[in-house]
This record gives C-alpha cells, sequence and structure tokens, in this order.
C-alpha cells in the first residue's frame, strides 16, 4: 500500500565533486557556487435546476462531433475491481484518520506492515491526532521489519539522524537499500547518494547510477540532474546513454530543479550533449535566476552584457550582478563593468535589484 513520502532533497554535492567541472562560456566567464497534503474537501453540486416549462424540451447543445458528421465514440466498459478492498488506506486518503487509524490498529497489532506504515504516518504527521514521533518510530521499525518498502526507507532516515531510535547507520544503510530494491524511489536516490559518498571517484557514480535512473524514471528531480550529469561526464558509458544526458537535464529543469535550470542554460550556451542555442540557453538561465539561484544571477548578467541570446541591457546586467554580489558572489569582470556604466544606470538597477523577489 503505497504512502506519501516526503524526504529531504540532497544538493548532489558529492556528485559535483566527482564530475569533471563544467565547461565556462564562451563569451563570458563568472565564478560558480551551485550554491506535506490534507485531502480536499469533496465538491457538492446542486441537483435543484430549474425544469423547462411543460411541453418543451431542454436543448442538449451541438458538439464537435456532431459538427463534423462523426459519431462520438462509446467509452471502454470499465474494469470490474476484484482487488481486495483497503478500508483503512480508503478513509485515510478521504482525511478520515481517525477512522483509518481505527481500522488500522487491530491488522497493525497482528503484524500487518502495511497497517503499521499508515498508523506511523498518520502519527508522524499529527494527522486527526497528537504528533508522536516515538510512537511512529516504533510503527515504522515493526513495519520495516515486516518488509514495508516505505516503512524501510522512513526507518532508515530515523536512523541515520538518531531521532527517536538508536542511530544505526550500518542498520540504516540496510534498510535504504532493501526500500530501493523494493522500488521506493526516494529510497532509490538516497541508497545512490549512500554509494557515491562511500566510492571515490567514478566507481561509486557507476554502482549508484541503476539506482539513479530507476529514480528518475519515476520522477525525482534530483535523480534526473545526477543521471544527465553522469551520463555526460563519464566515461566507457554506452554512447546511447550520453546521447540522452541532455534530454535528462532538461527533464530536471522542467520539474522545476533550479540548479538543472542553470545547467541546462549553460549547456545550449556551449553545445554540451547537443546543438548550441543562445536564445532557449538565455530563458533557462533566467528563470534559474528568477528562483534565487545565485550562480544564474550572475551568468545572467554575463549574458545581458556580452548580448547572448538577448538583446544589451546594461541595467539588467547590473541588477543580477547586484543581486548576486549581496548573496556573496565576487565577480571582478562584472565589478569593472557596473563602475562603468552611468550613475543613473547604477541607480536604477539598484532599485529593481531592491524591487526583486524570487519566483518559487
Amino acid at each position: 500500500m503505497p504512502i506519501p513520502a516526503r524526504f529531504s532533497r540532497c544538493a548532489l554535492f558529492c556528485i559535483a565533486a566527482l564530475l569533471a567541472a563544467r565547461t565556462e562560456f564562451a563569451q563570458a566567464q563568472a565564478n560558480e557556487t551551485v550554491t506535506e497534503r490534507s485531502p480536499t474537501p469533496s465538491q457538492t453540486f446542486r441537483t435543484d435546476r430549474p425544469q423547462p416549462p411543460q411541453g418543451i424540451e431542454p436543448s442538449d447543445g451541438v458538439g464537435v462531433f456532431d459538427r463534423m458528421g462523426a459519431k462520438l465514440p462509446d467509452l471502454p466498459p470499465e474494469k470490474p475491481y476484484t482487488g481486495a478492498i483497503d478500508e483503512a488506506f480508503g478513509a485515510y486518503q478521504r482525511g478520515y484518520y481517525l477512522t483509518a487509524m481505527d481500522k488500522a490498529l487491530p491488522r497493525a497489532q497482528l503484524g500487518d506492515p502495511a497497517a503499521q506504515t499508515l498508523i506511523a504516518e498518520i502519527l508522524s504527521q499529527g494527522l486527526g491526532v497528537k504528533r508522536d514521533m516515538k510512537n511512529a518510530a516504533f510503527w515504522y521499525g515493526k513495519a520495516a521489519e515486516g518488509g514495508d518498502p516505505t516503512a524501510m526507507f522512513k526507518y532508515a532516515l530515523l536512523l541515520m539522524e538518531g531521532n527517536n531510535v538508536t542511530r544505526d547507520k550500518a542498520k540504516a544503510d540496510e534498510y535504504m537499500r532493501k526500500a530501493a530494491d523494493g522500488g521506493n524511489s526516494s529510497a532509490e536516490f538516497n541508497w545512490g547518494q549512500t554509494l557515491v559518498a562511500d566510492n571515490p571517484g567514478d566507481k561509486g557514480l557507476k554502482l549508484a547510477l541503476p539506482y539513479y535512473e530507476k529514480a528518475a524514471e519515476q520522477g525525482i528531480a534530483d535523480a534526473q540532474y545526477a543521471v544527465a550529469q553522469i551520463y555526460q561526464q563519464v566515461p566507457d558509458l554506452p554512447e546511447d546513454k550520453k546521447q540522452l544526458a541532455r534530454e535528462w537535464m532538461a527533464r530536471a529543469a522542467r520539474a522545476g530543479f533550479d540548479t538543472a535550470q542553470l545547467d541546462m542554460g549553460i549547456w545550449l550556451i556551449n553545445g554540451v550533449g547537443g546543438p548550441k542555442d543562445y536564445v532557449r540557453g538565455f530563458e533557462w538561465m533566467k528563470l534559474a535566476a528568477n528562483r534565487g539561484n545565485v550562480a544564474a544571477q550572475n551568468k545572467l548578467a554575463h549574458l545581458y552584457v556580452n548580448a547572448i541570446g538577448t538583446a544589451p541591457d546594461p541595467v539588467e546586467a547590473a541588477k543580477w550582478y547586484v543581486l548576486s554580489r549581496r548573496a556573496g558572489l565576487s565577480d571582478p569582470s562584472l565589478e569593472d563593468f557596473y563602475l562603468g556604466i552611468e550613475d543613473d544606470q547604477q541607480k536604477a538597477a539598484i532599485e529593481a535589484a531592491n524591487k526583486f523577489r524570487r519566483i518559487n
């Protein structure tokens, strides 16, 4: 029984440290720093709509298929559901958390891992009950022993951090690996991170790659980013994988991962993993900058200065430089540019920087 799981996004520093340094802009160089949903209430629909006068039939309207002279195809017959009905999880999905707890508890006490995980989720999030991480940890542990992948992932995190359980890295690693092998996407990514950290160099990246690939296929943006970097940077990988590097970077970027948006901009401008496209590269860089990525703000300033993918704009260039400088990223060449523009342009850039609000 799947339970929604949250996990902390790892910054992928271990990958970045092992991969080769990113290619600098051809026209502009800069220092780089890669610096829970309750169910919605069900809607009620009015059924007391006014009735037409006696003897007059309401029009059903004319649909697109009628205008085309084609009959609307029949819907395929609904397949009958023959599986077991989980009343506890059904109540959980509808937001009836106390009902879910009442229905799950007897099963959990009899050793049902799915019911144990459900109770742990309710307790850990304080859904309809007081938040109780100590008892949540107990039920996560029982469910993990029973082989529930979500519970094994959550319990591994608790074991790593030593929260309400005794810290035990070896046991945490064992449960994380089992959860990953059980198909939990968050565990797949985190186990990949562990393999990279414990095995320096290309060896760790190659060991982690199958787990990153599985997590990437399930939509984990960090894993998509990792796959793209490994496909592009690690030697001795099949050529068909290398050709997919830019596609995976784009998927991570489209998912809203600002570091992937930054790198997508760099790859397009420098022609990494495919042809150059200055305009699209500028667009990705601007999106990452607006999301608060400091390195992207710095590089965006260079793009405006050098008119790469956009028209030259000294005020916009200075604004993005001011924002990145305030965040602690120094750049002597941009400082020289800033000091060389007119006083009114500097003032306009500072005013624009003061009004900046990052886009989430």
